[in-house]
């Protein structure tokens, strides 16, 4: 019979969770290399189909190049707020990264190749993706239990990113990464204060059985 958990270990666990904040507002200063190497650890740490561990990290730590990863976000940015429509003015209002200011900047790729790797990805060949995503959600958690504020960026055109940085044409990057220290996090999710959407309720997502109606006998 596996051990379980203390109850302080369980609720540390659940403390995370629940206050990890996808942050954008960061305050100056060098990530410890130490705890920056745990965090990496534990994204390698995530499940991935077929064992295949598809992420990859590139760390930015050459200014210039940082400026032209925020000149793309910059650019989908405003692209975005156009297909907005009649949000267009308020989501210019929201700050949406945090790509100048974090005290390390990493982007996550999935690796070059992965059409050879055949496990779990037959018919959902982007599984890929989901264990990628995995990692990421690891250093989410891991990062605000060392007391580290992250970001997850998506505003940008992947094609665009993978040519700045030399990546092979069948790797794929899928996320910039905002880490460093804050001033505070969240109280709640930064675009719920700021009335953009609303957590929805959990049991309006949760289904038996079927799509939402309740099957016939």
């Amino acid at each position: 019979m596996t051990k379980r958990f203390s109850e302080n270990e369980i609720a540390a666990i659940y403390k995370a969770i629940t206050e990890r904040r996808d942050m954008r507002h960061f305050v100056s200063g060098p990530v410890d290399p130490a705890i920056l190497e745990r965090i990496l650890q534990a994204a390698h740490q995530a499940p991935s189909v077929g064992f295949m561990q598809p992420w990859r990290f590139i760390r930015i730590t050459d200014y210039c190049l940082r400026q032209k990863i925020h000149l793309l976000a910059e650019q989908e940015r405003i692209e975005t707020a156009k297909a907005l429509g009649e949000r267009e003015d308020e989501f210019m209002q929201l700050k949406v990264e945090g790509i100048m200011e974090c005290g390390e900047l990493i982007i996550v790729a999935l690796m070059e190749n992965r059409q050879q790797y055949v496990f779990g990805r037959r018919t959902m060949p982007d599984m890929d993706l989901a264990s990628a995503a995995c990692a990421i959600q690891n250093m989410w958690l891991a990062s605000r239990a060392e007391g580290l504020g992250m970001g997850w960026v998506s505003l940008f055109a992947p094609k665009k990113l993978q040519q700045l940085l030399n990546m092979p044409k069948d790797a794929k990057a899928i996320a910039i990464l905002c880490l460093g220290h804050v001033a505070e996090f969240y109280s709640k999710p930064m675009l719920e204060k700021e009335k953009w959407a609303r957590r929805e309720k959990l049991h309006d997502l949760i289904f038996e059985n079927t799509w939402k109606e309740k099957p016939d006998c």
